[in-house]
């Protein structure tokens, strides 16, 4: 099924190639300009996508389409086919955002699938297998996608109010498209995050173009909203989902999950596929970022020289704080993850 999606969501716009470049969808200068960051080696991807020119699900579609783009350099410029350069090439780019490992998880799937069948192709035979491999799992992405947003739709209620942080991407946005087109009126309030300013830039402009009532509110307005009663329903991504039902999710998930417990709030959290390599958040990774991303606003200074910052990139929210996780495979409380996915 064809889906609807606003511009930051659809595949060319967040990374294409030619014969000389990957690009990638600059997200930090959206929606004020439409361009691409031209990224030559492994490193440049990889550099690319730790300084947050794309986010989210942003850096999964990047490593499959580098894939393909890695796969024609070695065709274009007639080099024997290697493995071992392209794995260590895809380690670059994997590497890069260490707390989401969807995108590790499915370019080492994808990796091993290649290795065997591929170890004595020529250049031309590994360039059309990779797009055909890489084809194949977007197309199930798009699936999934789909499958999501119906069943997200189903826990929406005509009438309700929707509390939402950073930037939800596709699983979220289409629940909220599909719900209305059943007839169910909603509204969303999104939650700013800071230091990018994702909600004002990339989830506002989103849910606008797809015709989705939605008002920013700051990151710290949350619970305000929850004690007057204007909200129904929190949900958001997931950067990783552990098998004891822990979500990983933006700094400022926890505060909002935490207030939504409180209030008898329902949390939902959407993943297309729990890590069946973490049992719990002892064995995550988290990312730290530098805390001076916090000290300006597009390159412009907020406070004065030398003060300090800390910047925790992500929160881990326990999962008695989580009610529904929405998956590829159905929906479930976080009890139910690990015999449904290990």
């Amino acid at each position: 099924m064809e889906l609807k999606l606003p511009y930051l969501l659809k595949n060319t716009n967040i990374c294409y190639y030619d014969e000389q470049n990957l690009y990638i969808g600059n997200r930090k200068i959206f929606p004020f300009e439409k361009s691409f960051v031209a990224c030559r080696t492994s490193e440049e991807i990889a550099n690319a996508i730790k300084n947050m020119t794309t986010q989210g699900g942003g850096p999964l579609q990047v490593a499959l389409t580098s894939m393909c783009y890695l796969a024609a350099q070695m065709c274009n410029n007639n080099l024997e086919y290697d493995f071992d350069i392209l794995n260590n090439n895809m380690q670059n780019i994997i590497k890069s955002r260490p707390t989401n490992t969807t995108m590790k998880r499915v370019i080492e799937e994808l990796l091993l699938k290649l290795h065997v069948p591929m170890s004595k192709s020529s250049p031309e035979q590994f360039r059309n297998y990779v797009i055909e491999n890489v084809k194949e799992i977007e197309n199930e992405e798009n699936l999934i996608y789909h499958n999501m947003g119906i069943l997200g739709s189903s826990l929406i209620n005509d009438g309700d109010t929707i509390l939402t942080t950073c930037f939800a991407e596709h699983t979220l946005i289409l629940s909220l498209y599909y719900a209305m087109k059943e007839g169910k009126k909603i509204n969303v309030l999104a939650n700013e995050t800071r230091p990018y300013f994702q909600v004002a830039r990339l989830t506002a402009p989103s849910m606008r173009e797809m015709g989705i009532p939605v008002k920013i509110i700051s990151d710290s307005m949350g619970a305000h909203f929850m004690r007057s009663g204007e909200i129904n329903h929190y949900m958001s991504a997931s950067d990783l989902v552990c098998m004891d039902g822990t979500v990983v999710n933006k700094v400022g998930t926890l505060a909002n999950a935490i207030s939504a417990n409180y209030y008898g709030i329902p949390y939902t959290a959407f993943s297309m596929s729990p890590d069946t390599t973490k049992n719990n958040k002892t064995e995550i990774e988290m990312e730290n970022r530098d805390g001076r991303e916090l000290l300006s606003v597009f390159n412009h200074p907020i406070s004065e020289e030398g003060i300090d910052a800390l910047y925790p990139s992500f929160d881990i929210i326990d999962s008695e704080l989580v009610t529904n996780i929405v998956t590829n495979k159905g929906i479930f409380s976080p009890s139910k993850i690990q015999e449904n996915f290990k």
